[in-house]
């Protein structure tokens, strides 16, 4: 844990993902609720950027590049997180890639890359992670996953695989580690603006935002801050009581 200026002891969360998007909304989110924040991205630089936003603001952050899906980096990545901030208490599993391809013309290394990153890289830093969660008796743990793992998703079948891989992992590690003080939660976000869905939108994949609001029923596409807000919850201590759950912040699509 680390100390802040006013001397109390901030429970330290890792984010992977969070130079952008959804992740450093999330990273924000947490800073403002007084966890101090380790934010890992695979960009140069990237994190150490989203790191120094936050600590403008008056919160505890610092920034460490890592490949999540190589677990010698996500290991030196979080052990200089526990020399510079403390023991971790919270892992948010957030990086990942979304391709767009045919499954017919997806090629194995574009698979075999999707897994590594989506859920292998999840693996990699959730059971870095954990050893400092149970010794503490308290840790929370959330895997960003995806509406596209309960509803499927064409042409983005490797991804869809990956969130539904994820969604497996984290009830399985919810009932291993349910007497341990550990909760271990998932969020499937769906038609959420961010930076990548405005790239595939500048590329023809997507349409407007304006023409997807219309098939939401709450009328808009979702924030990362609706995201971030969904994760406050579960990493607090009333959250307790909630493990092994998949919450669908999706703007009431795909009810039932």
């Amino acid at each position: 844990m680390h100390s802040t200026e006013t001397g109390r002891v901030a429970r330290v969360a890792v984010i992977t993902g969070a130079g952008g998007g959804i992740g450093l909304a999330i990273a924000e989110r947490l800073a403002r609720n007084g966890l101090a924040v380790a934010i890992l991205d695979v960009a140069e630089g990237t994190a150490e950027r989203a790191a120094a936003t936050i600590t403008d603001s008056g919160g505890t952050a610092r920034g460490y590049r890592a490949d999540v899906s190589d677990r010698a980096q996500v290991d030196a990545a979080l052990d200089a997180v526990r020399a510079g901030l403390g023991p971790l208490a919270v892992v948010v599993a957030n990086a990942a890639v979304a391709p767009n391809q045919s499954f017919l013309d997806l090629a194995l290394e574009d698979w075999n890359r999707t897994l590594a990153i989506n859920l292998t890289g999840t693996f990699n830093v959730i059971q870095s992670a954990l050893p400092d969660l149970l010794k503490a008796g308290w840790g929370r743990v959330v895997l960003i996953s995806s509406s596209s793992a309960q509803r499927g998703a064409a042409r983005m079948s490797h991804y869809a695989a990956s969130k539904g891989g994820q969604l497996a992992l984290a009830k399985a590690l919810a009932v291993e580690f349910a007497k341990s003080g550990v909760t271990v939660n998932s969020i499937a976000p769906s038609s959420i603006n961010t930076p990548s869905v405005e790239k595939k939108r500048a590329a023809g994949i997507m349409p407007p935002a304006e023409k997807m609001a219309k098939f939401i029923p709450v009328g808009r596409m979702g924030t990362g801050e609706d995201i971030a807000a969904a994760v406050s919850y579960l990493v607090s201590d009333e959250a307790s009581y909630v493990t092994g759950q998949t919450i669908s912040v999706n703007g009431g699509s795909f009810i039932g």
